[in-house]
């Protein structure tokens, strides 16, 4: 090879995964919200999510894009672990609209002649609108032009290259044939794009470079190699997040297995088609097709399986979350689009006041604890509220409006009102421990009763959604009326010697936790309250709106 033929082979590359930066950023930013929407409103049902999967891809030009989404999505709780599967299942279908776009656009136009017009047209709009939908739009258009500039050029190298390497006696079959797939994953994991994988198979193989069998070995491992992408984004996240991951890694492998083995019937499969509907087709149309069937063959083949695999996944990758007290809602991928941000807030929010009201209630259910329960339990909250600590200044490091800017400490102050009550809570087990029996009925029924009403306010902390104010407000009340006839009658017990000085102490000590520990849920309760008011509203606000979304960075 030529260092002119070098410097084309690197030029039309480049071109090509600019262009697909810029076409799938582009789209992303300018059809944000529509993305969200037909993610969060379209996923109900299996197949609707599988659809769902294919047109957001399809538009955006990047399965590895719409994956990463997604896990953002379901670590939100918008999304549930089944139903982002049946999504990922539809990108690897959208992600050979690349292979067709290089197919019948690439080889069969004259792509110089419109692909010049469409990045002068596209950068016109972004200058003419610059950070708006327009601008975001123009610069999908730039992109689109810049990707097939790019085949243009790695065309017309690997026309000069397939005149001079001849690769045929590598393509037989076995190990030959996995040596490709190894080359087809590579590209994909060097570039950080199967689609750009795709189309240097396509056009290598378009012009004699390699043949067709060694190609479509090629495309399977470019199809195995769009994983990593996925895989590296939940290095360290949640669970949700690496089961997300773990199903797209082994849909793709299972795929990519299948399709290895059955590949000659494939190939042939992909003939009889050809010759039916279009004979005078080309090889990078006939890869384009095998690309599409052995997907199908894949997606077809994991369908009815889905919800065994859902429940393999949740019994084999939890512990490191759960268990741990890694956050299951906060997840980075949505911190850029703020209703999602707020609302994952708002969940692991509930999710620390659950636990901290878990661990009053069990302390209340009896006089003794297990300590070494509690102690894991305020590790696990201590843990959680770092995770929200870091997760709100990540978001107001992000380009956010003032108000949510404004009203992110309200969320660090709930996390320390429930990392308290977790303190309190450790602090009344070990009180309780040293506690002497008491055999005066008349002071244990105002203990039980004081604790009876500890207990009926716990009940009516209820999430955010269904949190009443004014009943919890008269609660509190009659607690606090309860809470001070048990501190006159400990007071007059010790006075008149039914308790000993350092009983009555220590039995006014553990209930003035009690009582600080309560007052601190119920703060907690209010301000979650507030904060899920206002993460309704941004919401219906945005909605209302069609604001812009930036849902995730990425580009395969």
């Amino acid at each position: 090879m030529t260092t002119d033929l070098i410097a084309h082979f690197i030029g039309g590359i480049g071109l090509f995964l600019l262009g697909m930066r810029l076409m799938s950023e582009g789209l992303k930013v300018a059809a944000g919200h529509a993305l969200r929407r037909i993610l969060s409103d379209w996923t109900r049902t299996p197949f609707r999510g599988f659809l769902s999967g294919i047109l957001i891809t399809s538009m955006v030009q990047s399965s590895s894009a719409v994956t990463v989404a997604v896990i953002g999505f379901v670590n939100a709780g918008l999304l549930t672990l089944m139903q982002t599967i049946y999504v990922i299942y539809g990108t690897n279908i959208g992600t050979t609209m690349t292979s067709w776009l290089v197919a019948l656009v690439g080889f069969k136009m004259d792509v110089q002649a419109f692909a010049l017009p469409l990045i002068g047209l596209g950068m016109a709009l972004r200058l003419s609108d610059r950070g708006g939908r327009r601008g975001a739009l123009g610069e999908s258009v730039a992109g689109f032009g810049l990707f097939f500039l790019g085949i243009a050029i790695l065309k017309d190298a690997f026309g000069e290259v397939g005149a001079q390497i001849d690769l045929s006696l590598y393509a037989g079959q076995g190990a030959s044939l996995l040596l490709f797939v190894g080359i087809g994953f590579l590209l994909t994991l060097m570039m950080q794009s199967s689609s750009a994988a795709m189309a240097v198979t396509l056009t290598a193989a378009a012009g004699g470079v390699i043949p067709f069998e060694a190609a479509a070995a090629t495309v399977i491992g470019a199809n195995v190699g769009t994983t990593s992408t996925a895989a590296l984004s939940v290095i360290g996240a949640t669970s949700n997040a690496q089961r997300t991951a773990a199903a797209h890694v082994m849909f793709n492998l299972i795929t990519a297995c299948v399709a290895i083995i059955l590949i000659s019937p494939l190939l042939d499969v992909v003939e009889l088609l050809m010759q039916h509907y279009s004979p005078q087709a080309g090889v990078a149309t006939r890869l384009a097709v095998f690309h599409t069937l052995f997907n199908i063959l894949g997606v077809m083949l994991l369908w009815f399986t889905t919800p065994y695999l859902v429940r393999w996944l949740e019994r084999q990758l939890r512990s490191a979350d759960e268990d741990l007290g890694r956050p299951l809602y906060l997840d980075n991928n949505v911190v850029t689009t703020p209703s999602l941000a707020l609302g994952a807030l708002l969940m692991e929010l509930s999710r620390m006041g659950e636990l901290a009201g878990g661990m009053v209630r069990d302390l209340l259910s009896s006089e003794r604890s297990a300590s070494s329960q509690l102690h894991r339990d305020c590790e696990v909250m201590r843990r959680l509220q770092r995770a929200v600590d870091e997760f709100s200044v990540t978001m107001q490091r992000a380009n956010l409006s003032t108000e949510i800017s404004d009203d992110l400490p309200v969320a660090l102050r709930i996390s320390r009102y429930f990392e308290e009550v977790a303190d309190l809570s450790l602090k009344i087990a070990h009180r309780q421990e040293g506690l002497a029996y008491i055999d005066d009925p008349n002071l244990s029924m105002v203990l039980n009763q004081f604790r009876g009403e500890c207990v009926g306010v716990l009940s009516l902390l209820a999430p955010p959604d269904e949190f009443d104010p004014t009943g919890v407000g008269q609660a509190v009340q009659e607690m606090e009326q309860h809470y001070g006839e048990l501190k006159a009658r400990l007071l007059r017990a010790g006075a008149d010697e039914r308790l000993s000085l350092q009983d009555m102490v220590s039995q006014l000590d553990l209930h003035s936790d009690l009582r600080r520990a309560m007052e601190q849920m119920v703060k907690g309760a209010n301000r979650l309250y507030e904060f899920g008011d206002l993460a309704s509203r941004f919401k219906a606000r945005e909605e209302g709106e069609g604001g812009i979304d930036s849902e995730v960075d990425g580009g395969t």
